[in-house]
């Protein structure tokens, strides 16, 4: 039975349990909940990288922070649904397509972001978008192209954020995930860890994301990728029972959610990544870049799911949306 009205006192001490009994409590409700050994498979683009005016501390796209990465404007759309197709064939069944703007604006860019969310949807993907703050009229528009799932992170807890971002609020992050959820659009919002935050900030975290209305569909959990030139570049990478724990406690509190193994994934052994999927995780990001970090090789994910036994799950599964053959 699904909980929304969990305490901070309750998820701190599932949180804080041992980790082989939160371990064992996780994986339990998991097979409660969901088809075991069912993982899916997204791929995520950059469609418009860099030259964010946000100044969020972990974030290589920012145009504050001098980072290398190479600005371009949004792709064209036929070089959008070449690489979903390339990701299609290789085993995804959602497509996200991120841009690194503030804010969706009313103008040309959106009406070809449209245009490429129609055409996405057409190959029989989930179509993911993840391009900032957005209002109720553009989540409607995103809607009727097809939009299936809406991606924005809290990134942390309400208490931390003012430490990592402060060209926004954490009552943006919340209006705009509302925005989402009135347009009928799937929610996708997690965070990361290692941010310097402590263990009840990300107690925080998880009790934001637990105590929704509605749990989101789908809850990434990222660990931080340090990028030299942002201001937490000198952070160390979080240990794999960090990541267990986190997703451990999603698990148990949202127990149909999709949990996400997301960034920080290429500096994880098998062996590490397997005990994230028994603790919960149903989830992956596949290809070799999350926008501008470095993620496994396809290959290296299929050799990972043929070793584990994992399979990739179907597009749209319980849900009313028909797929588009192609």
């Amino acid at each position: 039975m699904l909980k929304n009205n969990w305490t901070i006192d309750e998820i701190r001490e599932i949180y804080h349990s041992p980790i082989l009994d939160l371990v064992f409590r996780a994986a339990s409700i998991h097979r409660e909940n969901n088809q075991i050994g069912e993982v899916q498979v997204c791929t995520l683009l950059s469609v418009k990288t860099g030259g964010c005016p946000e100044d969020c501390s972990y974030c290589p796209q920012a145009a504050r922070y001098n980072t290398g990465v190479k600005v371009h404007k949004l792709l064209e759309k036929t070089e959008v649904l070449e690489k979903a197709l390339e990701a299609k064939n290789a085993g995804s069944t959602r497509f996200c397509m991120g841009a690194a703007w503030r804010e969706i604006r009313d103008n040309s860019d959106f009406d070809k972001v449209l245009d490429m969310v129609e055409g996405v949807n057409e190959m029989g993907m989930e179509v993911c978008c993840t391009m900032g703050m957005l209002t109720e009229e553009q989540a409607d528009k995103l809607k009727k192209a097809g939009l299936y799932a809406y991606n924005h992170n809290l990134d942390t807890s309400e208490s931390y954020y003012d430490k990592i971002i402060t060209t926004r609020g954490f009552d943006d992050r919340l209006e705009t995930i509302g925005n989402v959820r009135k347009a009928g659009i799937s929610v996708c919002s997690g965070g990361i860890i290692g941010l310097g935050e402590s263990h009840d900030e990300r107690i925080g975290m998880l009790y934001t994301l637990s105590t929704m209305v509605e749990h989101p569909e789908s809850v990434p959990v990222n660990a931080l990728v340090a990028v030299e030139g942002t201001p937490l570049e000198e952070m160390k990478r979080v240990s794999v029972w960090e990541m267990v724990r986190m997703i451990a406690t999603a698990r148990i509190l949202m127990p149909k959610t999709m949990i996400r193994l997301s960034a920080g994934r290429l500096d994880m052994p098998v062996s590490e990544q397997a005990f994230c999927f028994m603790a919960g995780a149903n989830s992956i990001f596949a290809g070799d870049k999350l926008l501008t970090t470095p993620n496994p090789t396809f290959t290296d994910d299929m050799a990972m799911f043929e070793l584990l036994g994992l399979n990739p799950r179907k597009a749209f599964k319980d849900s009313e949306q028909n797929i588009v053959a192609v």
